[in-house]
């Protein structure tokens, strides 16, 4: 039976401040790749094809960006 992988930890997108909303939001990215391949050897095989390649890298970046605009309007934009 596989990990059960809470995506939204603590189930809540509220932080406190931008810089914890930005932490969270890359948490939150890194979740998404354990629950797309949960084997953690397959990771870790895979972590070299994508380290060294600028458009998977950038496709990171944008997933942090998309939860992190998500985080973001939850919180009201921390107004």
């Amino acid at each position: 039976m596989s990990e059960q992988v809470q995506l939204v930890p603590n189930n809540s997108l509220l932080t406190k401040t931008p810089e914890e909303g930005r932490q969270l939001a890359v948490k939150m990215a890194r979740l998404i790749i354990k629950v797309t391949q949960p084997d953690a050897a397959v990771r870790e095989k895979l972590r070299p094809v994508y380290a060294d390649d600028a458009s998977m890298l950038i496709a990171i970046g944008q997933t942090v960006a998309i939860e992190f605009a998500t985080i973001a309007a939850a919180n009201n934009y921390w107004k």
